[in-house]
């Protein structure tokens, strides 16, 4: 190695990190004996490790075996569990609902029931992930539940048998003549689960008068890539879906679509936010510059890099970010965003003078930067709970109805034209 004209040996480079690492030992130790408080030796480590993961960017970061342990299971989409809602109000786990046909539907749970014991053990004190950890368990195992209920003077308890709870991370309806898919994350279920989205629409509606698709991506945070890639393979008829690069030339990747297009090239409209990141933004982008679907809503979130989990035995695993992707146009999305082809705001609450935003990648602190320098800041997030409120979703509605008339709305699809 030459610096400055001079010849430094191979080793030197080597020998500085091992007295890096001496120094690191070294306030170790320090720590260890004379903090004013004892302290947990795996504690300092793990977060000694973070320390330096997230000084790298906002992403990577190191799971101990129990955060990752959940990761897992929120990728899988399924676990053993009892199928029901839940949030925190007043130290006791409230029910949002129970999920339809499963062990808690089946035993009667009800929304706003309030969950205050667990096997007899209050849950008073806990945090809500401890709650949930305790109500998940073993598939075919017994858990005892006590319930208080609005209009039931006493507690009572329940017993329910833990189950198979596959999360459902998409969710579709019939809107008249158009088939209307949400799509809240990218997890192992979302492919299969949009496939059965897409036939069953297809029979409600009927082939002939089915006028379209809208794709709700807004507020989904992302997940898994190749989950990003077989949801745009179902849309778009070969080409490349997006391109993945690191730090070597050799770790270039790219992921092609198959021939054959589910949706028999009716017009798609998909729906994003500032809330819509990583595999969102993939599925966003790929049919955008395929001109495959329109884009309707506010800039996406920006998060334009890829995390690869790496497990380190049983000490958990190590997130770490490995490479940029781009879109088939060769677009980093990279703190800057997709651009919708439509912009189109939601209307602020009428006790709000304006809407929710949500910092972009490009705002979050030691983010990578856009390969192209050009970097866009957040959106707004707000998706009315009310449909009559909703102005993105009744704009596209409007659009596939031809109430509405937009130059930039792609009626009739390209076939594999890109955006140039």
């Amino acid at each position: 190695m030459q610096q400055g004209g001079l010849d430094i040996p191979a080793h030197a480079e080597g020998s500085d990190t091992f007295r890096q690492l001496d120094l690191f030992a070294d306030v170790f130790e320090r720590v260890r004996a004379d903090y004013v408080e004892p302290v947990d030796d795996s504690k300092l480590v793990e977060n000694a490790i973070n320390g330096m993961l997230t000084s790298l960017d906002p992403h990577s970061s190191y799971m101990n075996p129990k955060h990752f342990r959940d990761m897992q299971v929120q990728t899988r989409g399924e676990f053993g569990g009892l199928g029901i809602e839940v949030t925190m109000e007043n130290g006791v786990v409230k029910v949002v609902t129970p999920i339809d046909d499963t062990p808690a539907s089946r035993a009667g749970i009800r929304p706003n029931d309030y969950i205050t014991h667990i096997d007899g053990k209050a849950i008073m004190g806990m945090t809500l992930s401890d709650a949930v950890d305790k109500m998940r368990g073993p598939v075919n195992t017994p858990v005892k539940l006590t319930i208080v209920r609005k209009g039931k003077d006493e507690p009572f308890d329940v017993s329910i048998t833990r189950d198979i709870i596959t999360i459902k991370s998409v969710k579709y309806r019939r809107e008249g003549d158009i088939a209307y898919i949400r799509i809240t994350s990218f997890n192992e279920q979302t492919s299969d689960l949009l496939d059965e989205a897409v036939t069953n629409l297809r029979k409600q509606i009927g082939e002939a008068k089915l006028k379209g698709y809208i794709i709700d991506l807004r507020n989904n945070p992302g997940g898994l890539l190749d989950q990003a890639t077989a949801v745009s393979d179902s849309f778009i008829n070969g080409g490349e879906i997006v391109s993945t690069r690191g730090r070597h030339p050799q770790d270039t990747q790219r992921f092609n679509a198959h021939s054959g297009d589910e949706t028999d090239n009716k017009p798609i409209i998909v729906l994003v936010n500032g809330g819509s990141a990583s595999a969102s933004e993939i599925v966003a982008g790929a049919l955008q510059d395929h001109r495959r679907a329109t884009i309707l809503g506010t800039r996406s979130f920006g998060k334009g890099s890829v995390q690869t989990i790496i497990p380190l035995g049983s000490d958990g695993a190590l997130r770490l970010t490995t490479a940029r992707y781009y879109t088939p146009s060769g677009r980093s999305i990279q703190a800057k965003g997709i651009e919708p082809d439509i912009q189109v705001r939601q209307n602020p609450p009428k006790d709000k003078k304006k809407l929710p935003m949500i910092r972009g990648e490009a705002e979050l602190p030691g983010h990578l930067a856009n390969p192209d320098g050009d970097e866009e800041s957040g959106s707004d997030s707000y998706v009315p709970q009310n449909k009559a409120d909703d102005t993105q979703l009744l704009y596209a509605i409007d659009l596939l109805n031809g109430k509405k008339q937009d130059k930039a709305f792609i009626r009739v699809p390209g076939q594999s034209a890109m955006a140039n």
